[in-house]
């Protein structure tokens, strides 16, 4: 046998073990833990790093913040295919959710940051994103008065460094979880808060093989999974996926298996955005990840399920911002 045909043969060997595995994967009771609310331990921090999550000034541009990409007004997502950054370049991928985004065992598609303190130094110097620098970040919050005061008041130093502007945006972050959706209300008794259609799409979710991948608290976000295990998915996004980070073939193409919390709020899906609506998600899902072709009442019956998954949304007063002085750094939008 040639090399390139024992290769083929080996990737058809592991495509099948992981259909088979899915498969195989037996209808579990209730794994999912409900959603609880969050507990803050420090408000004052949360309250700094709610600040520092809607501060433009954190960009180049002094126009993008944190919320652009992850509007907590519509799932803590943008609802666009890639999202639009600095000097309206397009991003290369999906912006996920940042709702639960604390349940996830690593940040990014492609798992690059290993917490939300780690995530959040990523889109501040990203040049497609809000293209600033640490630097002029940091050069930005020191010149404002009341931010020196209130990091000082925080963290009970004169320090001011990236290090405890991050630790105050993941602050923030960790407070940003949905309890009280239908499905945790039914899951903890109350059997009147999902319908008949919604049950069977769960049940179907479950004896299909869904929960393979999408399982634990957060349904999802806690494995890396390959995009296309039956069949190729075809897609024009040039995202390598994990292979990114290891440097391994082997890893091209696999994902972060998204959370499916909220789901009905944070279109379009897939890491490309590729899929408009759930409707379409639960077909190419069934077809390229399980095998399976469901019917149009199938497809309804898990659709139906997902839209129980949306829980609480965070109830935000929008912040007042310190105001810029003689010596904050200007914007600089159209340089």
């Amino acid at each position: 046998m040639k090399p390139r045909q024992f290769l083929s043969l080996l990737l058809w060997i592991s495509a099948a073990t992981a259909v088979g595995a899915v498969h195989a994967a037996k209808p579990q009771a209730e794994p999912v833990q409900p959603v609880a609310p969050a507990k803050v331990t420090d408000r004052a921090r949360v309250a700094l790093g709610e600040k520092l999550w809607f501060d433009p000034r954190l960009s180049r541009s002094g126009f993008i913040s944190c919320n652009s990409c992850h509007n907590l007004s519509m799932g803590g997502s943008d609802n666009l295919k890639t999202s639009i950054g600095d000097k309206w370049k397009q991003g290369g991928i999906n912006s996920p959710t940042v709702l639960n985004s604390s349940l996830n065992f690593v940040q990014f598609w492609d798992g690059r940051a290993k917490d939300l303190q780690e995530q959040a130094h990523g889109p501040i110097a990203n040049p497609i994103e809000m293209a600033f620098t640490h630097e002029l970040a940091v050069d930005t919050l020191r010149s404002i008065p009341e931010y020196v005061g209130e990091f000082r008041k925080v963290f009970r130093s004169d320090k001011l460094t990236m290090n405890e502007i991050t630790l105050a945006i993941a602050a923030f972050e960790e407070t940003l979880v949905t309890p009280n959706a239908r499905f945790d209300k039914w899951l903890k008794g109350d059997k009147r808060a999902i319908d008949a259609q919604e049950l069977r799409g769960y049940q179907l979710f479950k004896t299909a093989g869904c929960v393979a991948c999408h399982n634990g608290q957060n349904l999802g976000g806690m494995s890396f999974q390959k995009m296309g295990i039956v069949a190729p998915y075809q897609t024009r996004n040039p995202s390598e996926g994990r292979a990114a980070v290891t440097g391994k073939d082997a890893d091209r193409f696999n994902f972060k298996v998204p959370t499916l919390r909220n789901v009905a709020l944070t279109y379009p899906y897939f890491h490309d955005g590729e899929a408009a609506t759930l409707t379409e998600a639960v077909d190419v899902m069934g077809r390229l990840q399980l095998g399976r072709t469901f019917s149009k009442q199938k497809n309804a019956d898990i659709v139906a399920f997902l839209h129980t998954l949306t829980g609480d949304q965070p109830r935000i007063v929008m912040p007042i911002l310190p105001p810029s002085n003689d010596n904050t750094p200007k914007p600089r939008p159209f340089e």
